[in-house]
């Protein structure tokens, strides 16, 4: 059975993002999808998982002063991606109902930090790339203690800390890509998570 987002969900969703550009959420996806994403990450070789990079086409490359996590690409035609990629296609769906936004693709990696791992400050698109539109962070952690640290970090555009997120299970964060710094900070434990960005296919959205 297909899981569904509820339109009062979407709505709450849509109301945050105009009013403060992200929200926090805790009960997005449901437990059931949660707890196969989980065992299948952490099913998941090291040999499987790759460094992660910074950057886009040719300027991409490795640097692990600025981020040490490993990640997968997240595939339609693999279980249990597909049943979290409907998830966000719902999302999508929704949000262009709703903000005529225009997103058109969406794409998400796992990401995996060992202990003493961290991303350093960032943003997820320069300002009118129209590259990245909405970023999702999708935490899959279910024992995470405060001591662990590995939190994600949101600034607003001054580099005020706005919200400080514990990587605990269910977590769900989506904010506007190109608005919001972010880091996140050195994790003392594994910590697992999904990060996804939303796309538009043409230079004109809405909201």
């Amino acid at each position: 059975m297909v899981s569904q987002l509820s339109e009062a969900m979407l709505d709450v969703i849509a109301d945050a993002l105009v009013d403060k550009g992200y929200v926090f959420l805790t009960d997005l996806v449901p437990a059931h999808i949660s707890q196969v994403l989980l065992e299948k990450i952490q099913s998941t070789q090291a040999h499987e998982l790759k460094a992660a990079s910074i950057g886009r086409g040719v300027e991409q490359q490795l640097n692990p002063d600025i981020r040490r996590d490993r990640i997968q690409w997240l595939e339609e035609h693999n279980e249990p991606d597909s049943q979290y990629l409907e998830l966000m296609t719902q999302l999508k769906n929704g949000l262009n109902r709703r903000l005529f936004m225009g997103l058109f693709d969406y794409e998400s990696h796992y990401a995996v930090y060992q202990p003493g791992a961290f991303y350093k400050k960032h943003v997820d698109a320069l300002k009118g790339s129209q590259n990245r539109i909405l970023t999702t962070v999708f935490f899959l952690n279910p024992h995470w203690k405060d001591a662990d640290c590995g939190e994600l970090i949101i600034y607003d555009e001054q580099d005020n800390e706005l919200e400080r997120i514990a990587p605990k299970m269910g977590h769900f964060v989506i904010f506007l890509s190109e608005r919001f710094p972010h880091e996140v900070r050195q994790t003392l434990a594994q910590r697992n998570s999904i990060a996804g960005w939303f796309r538009v296919s043409n230079s004109v959205h809405g909201f």
